[in-house]
């Protein structure tokens, strides 16, 4: 079962999400899970590995710092797009020097940096360890430094290295 079907959660995620943005008839169901198992196969294709979590309790306060930071963003952002007097913005480009070598934690990182309302993942030299990142309200690269390290990166490396 295991070689037909490598990931069934994946394919019945797949195939769920499916019928409920083209709603369910017998022939989007066929097309969905047709969809679904190619999917799933080319995911086996991949051979992705599986992240080794150390720290289950760690999860937890990371999303809460997550969550909270996207809110505080969320706000920064729309007062500076909506704020009716002119304000002093300086967008740029910061280098961050990173610890952190697994994969599924860069991955995450990425996801955490770019769901943040004001800034993005714009490229990570692993020859390097090097994380460039674009920010919409500099103020300092040092403090943005410190964030990432500090906030997501620490935690990152105890759930997964």
């Amino acid at each position: 079962m295991t070689r037909l079907l490598p990931y069934p959660l994946l394919a019945v995620s797949l195939l769920f999400m499916w019928l409920l943005l083209n709603g369910f008839t017998a022939g989007h169901f066929l097309l969905g899970a047709v969809i679904a198992l190619v999917a799933a196969s080319t995911m086996s294709a991949l051979q992705p590995s599986k992240p080794r979590i150390r720290r289950w309790s760690s999860i937890a306060t990371l999303m809460g710092v997550v969550f909270v930071d996207i809110l505080r963003s969320n706000i920064a952002v729309a007062r500076i797009n909506l704020g009716g007097r002119k304000l002093e913005v300086v967008s740029g480009f910061v280098a961050i020097p990173l610890e952190m070598r697994d994969p599924t934690g860069l991955a995450f990182l990425a996801c955490i940096i770019t769901s943040t309302p004001g800034t993005a993942w714009v490229e990570y030299r692993s020859t390097e360890d090097l994380l460039l990142i674009h920010v919409l309200d500099l103020v300092s690269e040092e403090s943005w430094s410190e964030l990432i390290k500090g906030r997501y990166e620490a935690l990152l490396m105890e759930i997964f290295e």
